[in-house]
């Protein structure tokens, strides 16, 4: 028997809502399990996207599981997407205690019941969430992924292509670090047709010579720039999130922007945060180190400490 593709949704807020969307028309998912603290949310959320199948690629079959967590037991994936949008207005970290305090309600909840597959993380702060996961119920951390910067590296590329006039994924460039006001861009590994943009900015100024720090800014306050309009984020994450499903559950060996376990990497460890990440079936399989300049690296060993100065504010720590 062919076994059919299950994952999970914890949150039906704006995101988790778009990230159901995302998989149905993608068709990625045969089963669809939806979790919501808030019972009229999540049946809405389940009648809604049932309604929409006549208009997917492939039949799915959509549960609504409200917050009995223990049937996602079976999920090759689980999505978080429990958060609190609104609380994070006027900082990334905003949203701190409160998914925090989610992931306590519900993740060991899905272990203990017998989850043995990929956990895919989006609720912020990212870094901060997954390394919570990871501490509460001993999980192998290759098995969690955070969404992290992959977002962030999207956004980075989104300027670049708009200011040289280019695809967007025919540029190689990665948001690092946090995903969160202390994250950087990887200028030094920045490339498009395996050609560094420092040395196209050198030989064709006039497309390729902009203003370095103007354009990681921008990728920065991308997020703020769409809340600003309608108080959410919602489509770019979603879709972040769902690219990473389908690098799981089709065994892709995708390399992409994500959250991981860091275990050495530029000297760092024990703490999630992002670097480009070799991810399949089962996780997260290899994590690549990019040749950063020393300010890059300085910027990166500031921003893993960013993370661990959150997670100290965690005082059950």
């Amino acid at each position: 028997m062919i076994k059919p593709r299950t994952v999970g949704i914890v949150g039906m807020g704006h995101v988790g809502a778009h990230v159901a969307n995302s998989l149905l028309l993608q068709g990625l998912a045969d089963e669809l399990y939806l979790c919501d603290i808030d019972s009229v949310k999540s049946a809405s959320e389940t009648q809604d996207l049932r309604d929409s199948l006549q208009f997917c690629p492939y039949n799915t079959k959509i549960i609504d599981c409200q917050d009995r967590y223990e049937e996602l037991a079976g999920c090759d994936v689980i999505v978080n997407a429990a958060g609190k949008v609104s609380l994070a207005a006027g900082n990334r970290d905003g949203e701190l205690f409160f998914t925090t305090d989610a992931c306590r309600t519900f993740a060991n909840r899905i272990v203990d019941a017998g989850f043995d597959g990929i956990w895919i993380s989006i609720s912020n702060p990212c870094d901060v969430v997954c390394t919570e996961f990871w501490h509460l119920t001993g999980y192998d951390p290759s098995r969690i992924i955070g969404s992290g910067t992959g977002l962030d590296s999207a956004r980075l590329c989104s300027q670049i292509s708009l200011a040289c006039n280019l695809d967007p994924k025919s540029i190689n460039a990665y948001m690092i670090g946090e995903h969160g006001a202390s994250m950087l861009a990887a200028w030094k590994s920045a490339s498009i047709s395996g050609k560094p943009l420092a040395q196209l900015a050198d030989e064709e100024p006039e497309r390729f010579a902009f203003d370095l720090a103007e354009m990681e800014d921008k990728a920065r306050q991308g997020g703020y720039v769409t809340f600003a309009g309608k108080q959410c984020t919602e489509y770019a994450v979603a879709n972040a999130a769902v690219r990473v499903v389908a690098a799981v559950l089709h065994d892709e060996h995708a390399v992409m922007g994500a959250s991981t376990l860091m275990t050495g990497q530029y000297g760092e460890e024990g703490i999630f945060t992002s670097l480009p990440c070799i991810i399949g079936r089962n996780g997260v399989e290899r994590v690549m180190e990019l040749d950063l300049s020393q300010a890059e690296l300085e910027a990166f060993h500031a921003s893993c400490q960013h993370i661990r100065d959150n997670i100290g504010r965690l005082t059950w720590w």
